[in-house]
């Protein structure tokens, strides 16, 4: 006797317990009277008890009967919320998205970028965690996060997003510009354009561990070592030392859209010039999942021009 049963059959039988007949419960489920006879007498016949028995003009159900009857309440209520559930997500009415992202963009990209999630689909709830590029990336292999949004400087040695991983996928957003900031006074301020290379002398401000790399390899490419005598990651902080005559320093432009210029301190491009790319990165595959598609299509249409970038 194998008394496994199948969510078509609680069905029929909770059909027949509300209708009465086998005629209405077929009408009620989509199907001809024959068709749910037979499903009925094969599955008593692998069950080995009758589920119902004749009663006037109606039948009724037998008390192996009664009891698949009451599961199938419960059963099928189940699935309706489960089916409930699943269509918010499909339709973005509900949702969870875990975000994390480099501190210069917590002031800049994440606003809009929440304001757009909250605008176009408010039911879905996104959570928020600053994170340098390498914990970011470790978040997201780990599942703690669904997006990381990251920066990476060309031919960083230290660059995380440098170790083949198919088990996540990069989605380009924006080119930034990297700038120095000299004091006002500096022999090299009056230009527009700063040579590195001229910069044998100066006094460094380094930021943060991949920033730092990059300043490494930007001076050793013009045969430069740099010295470097403060470290902040803080780019109020850097331009206020530098303002201070205290240095000089290589800042992403995304840095200067919410740490205003200070009296005392200049922006100038460099040359040779450096960009840093930001991207987005996500688990492989999980752009097929509702919620985490919306916020990479949100986060993929902010328009960078405010803030100095260019799209990738």
């Amino acid at each position: 006797m194998d008394t496994a049963l199948d969510l078509h059959s609680i069905r029929i039988v909770r059909a027949i317990a509300e209708h009465g007949t086998i005629s209405g419960a077929a009408r009620a489920l989509g199907f001809s009277q024959p068709a749910i006879s037979q499903h009925l007498r094969r599955v008593e016949g692998r069950l080995g008890v009758p589920l119902v028995v004749r009663a006037g003009r109606g039948v009724r159900l037998t008390e192996p009967g009664q009891v698949i009857a009451r599961h199938a309440i419960t059963i099928t209520s189940a699935l309706d919320a489960a089916s409930g559930d699943l269509a918010d997500l499909v339709g973005l009415a509900s949702g969870l998205v875990r975000v994390a992202a480099f501190p210069t963009a917590s002031s800049t990209v994440v606003p809009r970028f929440l304001q757009a999630m909250r605008d176009a689909h408010p039911g879905i709830t996104v959570s928020y965690v600053e994170a340098e590029p390498p914990e970011a990336i470790g978040m997201l292999r780990e599942g703690l996060v669904d997006l990381a949004v990251t920066f990476a400087y060309p031919g960083d040695r230290a660059d995380p997003h440098r170790d083949p991983d198919a088990s996540v996928e990069t989605v380009p957003l924006y080119t930034e510009p990297v700038v120095i900031a000299l004091p006002a006074d500096h022999a090299l301020a009056a230009g527009e354009t700063v040579e590195l290379a001229r910069l044998a002398d100066a006094r460094w401000i380094a930021g943060c561990p991949l920033c730092r790399g990059h300043l490494l390899a930007a001076c050793e490419a013009v045969g430069v070592t740099p010295r470097i005598d403060l470290e902040t990651d803080n780019a109020i902080a850097v331009l206020n030392l530098v303002g201070a005559g205290l240095g000089v320093a290589l800042l992403p432009q995304l840095a200067l859209a919410t740490a205003p210029v200070p009296p005392g301190a200049v922006v100038r491009s460099t040359s040779p010039s450096s960009d840093r790319s930001i991207q987005v990165i996500v688990q492989s595959g999980s752009q097929r999942v509702p919620s985490i598609a919306a916020a990479l299509a949100a986060m993929r249409a902010l328009d960078g021009a405010d803030w100095g970038l260019r799209r990738s």
